[in-house]
């Protein structure tokens, strides 16, 4: 018996509220990216690794938030913990190795390519892979047309997601790619629902038990806790909004302090010697 499927049971209410999570993460772990790509190498790969925790926490948060308003009619749902824990454990990781390339080799070429394709394979794992754990009695079947469309989502959008940060042209190019970010993760996850499909064993019983926003909702702390470890972090750093390493201090020069304010009439000699250079054989304004 085909189960009647509803993704959207509180409406817009899930999707937008995913999508904004979804952008979130992305717009924090992207910035991180950018940033690492101005700071010396002891300090690239914590901010790569926090940008990984960031994207990928927050593409899971934005995966059950969406699964909150999904229901199966005739059977209750539930999630196995362990397994549902693991698919955000695997989107760190695959989302970490795709940043990590793009952090060490720049956001060009093959480095775009790769880092691309495996972080929207990360994207993807961490969709099929939360699906894996949720509990039903029925089984999950995927139309595999519209499953391989999910997964070209999902990498073509993180590679152009990748390629803006990597810009580090500041602000409003990370604001960007995160919009780009949010809707790779959003595309990808609602694409594949439309894949889906569940076939019931046996007679149909009526749905009882928890609701699934009481379900996930105790899951999502730790993933949000993540989120809101980075924001601190990453609003607490000075070069966040201007995306550019700051511009190094003249030298001084030999005998004169560092910070020593000209002279009025100093000012005046070396704007007349600017302006009338000494030629060979004749006075300067120093020796007339």
């Amino acid at each position: 018996m085909q189960g009647t499927v509803d993704g959207f049971s509180y409406g817009l209410v899930t999707p937008l509220a995913a999508y904004v999570m979804a952008c979130l993460g992305g717009a924090l772990g992207l910035r991180c990216t950018t940033r690492s790509l101005l700071v010396a190498g002891s300090w690239r790969p914590g901010w790569l690794a926090l940008g990984s925790m960031a994207i990928g926490s927050g593409i899971w948060t934005m995966h059950f938030i969406a699964m909150m308003g999904f229901t199966v009619r005739e059977a209750a749902i539930h999630y196995d913990k362990p397994m549902t824990y693991a698919s955000l454990g695997v989107a760190i990781l695959m989302v970490g190795i795709g940043i990590f390339i793009v952090g060490y080799r720049g956001a060009s070429g093959t480095a775009l390519f790769t880092g691309g394709t495996v972080t929207g394979l990360g994207i993807a794992s961490m969709h099929y892979l939360g699906m894996a754990g949720m509990r039903l009695n029925g089984k999950l079947e995927y139309n595999t047309l519209t499953v391989a469309a999910s997964v070209l989502i999902a990498m073509v959008a993180a590679t152009a997601a990748l390629w803006a940060a990597g810009q580090v042209r500041g602000f409003l190019w990370s604001v960007g790619a995160s919009l780009v970010m949010g809707l790779a993760v959003s595309g990808m996850h609602y694409t594949g629902m439309a894949a889906l499909r569940v076939h019931l064993h046996g007679t149909a019983d009526p749905a009882t038990g928890d609701s699934p926003a009481a379900l996930l909702a105790p899951m999502l702390i730790g993933p949000l806790a993540l989120l809101l470890l980075a924001a601190v972090v990453v609003l607490f750093d000075p070069l966040m909004i201007m995306g550019r390493p700051a511009l190094p201090r003249p030298e001084p020069k030999p005998g004169v302090p560092a910070h020593a304010p000209l002279s009025h009439h100093t000012r005046r000699l070396t704007l007349r010697t600017r302006r009338y250079p000494a030629r060979s054989g004749s006075r300067t304004p120093q020796n007339r």
